[in-house]
């Protein structure tokens, strides 16, 4: 009986010190292993690199509606946000005087063409009655001085009748030639018809210009599109110069972004883009660079484009804000890594700390594309290869081990 507590006990200090001796070797394996750190395989995937940016939303252009008289506003029929038609009335102002001034207007214009009409009517047939009375009465004066020649030649009259008939001749020569020019002026190539011709004319013109003053009563929609600004009500003074709407053309809108400047070498038109509006994050969209501003802002270093939207949205609303992913270039079946594995990525030696036969080793690489937190390595690297993530805290050489898996 005195055996057995004691063998028990002598049972229970052999297992505890195999215990110890198996945890020894446990931690002194752990030790020569090294501590486990954050670690990344070097996969082959297709690699997009992409400039971000946020801009917002922009018709290409845009139309303000003035007034060009100045008078009271009488009616604003359409809103903001309303969309209207092309010579819809936007805007109607008071308008009585180039009224009463239009219906002037066409009073000269009906009596320059009566007096047209006299002239045709009247003037005319009495220059022809007058001229064929002067062509007799030329005719009777001729045969007079004939007549009194004879008489003078037989000595029957003096001189002074002769010289009174001559006279009467003279006259009657005179006026009959008066009596054409007044029948020629009654012509259409005569001065009297070009005058009452002008004047009708001009009266027409009076009209033409008094019922475009008219029109600038009522401003109507010079194209189809949606009113994005009013700043007018009715009893309103207006006066021209002054922008009372702002019309947004129906059309493709586009997107204005802001890039920094030293994405620009990057840049291409016809690049394909990634949208998604702010207030719609998970609707996304296509789009396409159209434009790269030939000049920097010097005050924000950055380069304005423009992007032209494939299918726009029907939420898509005019100044909305939006983000941006601008494809720049593209590598098919590439190494990549994260941004954090590689050492001075942007200087001239960029360098990565690989596993190698469980010990850390710092490897030079050659970087290619950057995008969204991933780096292109071109050279250095081989798939299947273990990096290090970020900055560990270990040398060179030592013992190493990854707990990251592939992905």
């Amino acid at each position: 009986m005195s055996l057995t507590p004691r063998l028990f006990r002598h049972k229970r200090i052999f297992s505890a010190g195999l215990l110890c001796i198996v945890g020894l070797i446990f931690f002194i394996v752990r030790w020569q292993m090294g501590p486990p750190l954050d670690a990344q395989v070097v996969v082959r995937r297709d690699f997009v690199q992409t400039v971000v940016a946020s801009g917002r939303v922009e018709s290409p252009h845009r139309v303000d509606v003035g007034a060009q008289m100045t008078s009271t506003v009488t009616r604003v029929p359409f809103n903001e946000g309303d969309a209207v038609k092309a010579q819809d009335i936007l805007i109607e102002l008071a308008a009585a005087d180039l009224l009463a001034t239009e219906r002037q207007a066409d009073i000269a214009v009906t009596q320059a063409q009566a007096r047209l009409r006299q002239l045709q009517e009247l003037q005319a047939p009495l220059a022809a009655i007058a001229l064929r009375q002067a062509k007799v009465n030329f005719q009777n004066a001729q045969t007079a001085l004939m007549r009194n020649q004879d008489l003078f030649s037989q000595g029957f009259i003096g001189a002074a009748a002769l010289d009174e008939a001559r006279k009467v001749l003279e006259l009657a020569d005179a006026q009959l030639k008066g009596a054409e020019k007044q029948l020629e002026t009654t012509h259409s190539q005569g001065s009297d018809y070009a005058i009452a011709a002008a004047a009708i004319r001009q009266a027409q013109a009076a009209v033409d210009g008094a019922r475009a003053r008219s029109k600038f009563a009522v401003i109507r929609a010079p194209v189809d599109g949606v009113l994005i600004g009013r700043k007018v009500e009715v009893g309103d003074v207006v006066q021209p110069g002054k922008a009372l709407m702002t019309l947004s053309p129906r059309g493709k809108a586009q997107l204005v972004i802001s890039i920094d400047e030293k994405n620009l070498r990057l840049l291409k038109l016809g690049q394909k883009a990634l949208v998604c509006a702010d207030a719609y994050p998970q609707e996304k969209f296509d789009a396409t660079l159209a434009y790269i501003s030939p000049g920097v802002n010097a005050q924000t270093g950055s380069i304005e484009v423009k992007l032209n939207i494939d299918h726009p949205p029907t939420f898509l609303l005019q100044d909305m804000t939006v983000s941006v992913d601008i494809e720049v270039a593209r590598r098919p079946g590439t190494l990549v890594l994260p941004a954090s594995a590689v050492r001075d990525v942007g200087g001239q030696s960029p360098w990565v700390v690989r596993i190698d036969s469980g010990r850390a080793n710092k490897v030079g690489v050659q970087t290619g594309l950057r995008s969204d937190g991933f780096v292109e390595i071109l050279q250095g690297l081989e798939p299947g290869d273990t990096v290090l993530l970020g900055v560990p805290a270990v040398e060179l050489g030592a013992p190493v081990r990854a707990k990251a898996t592939p992905h």
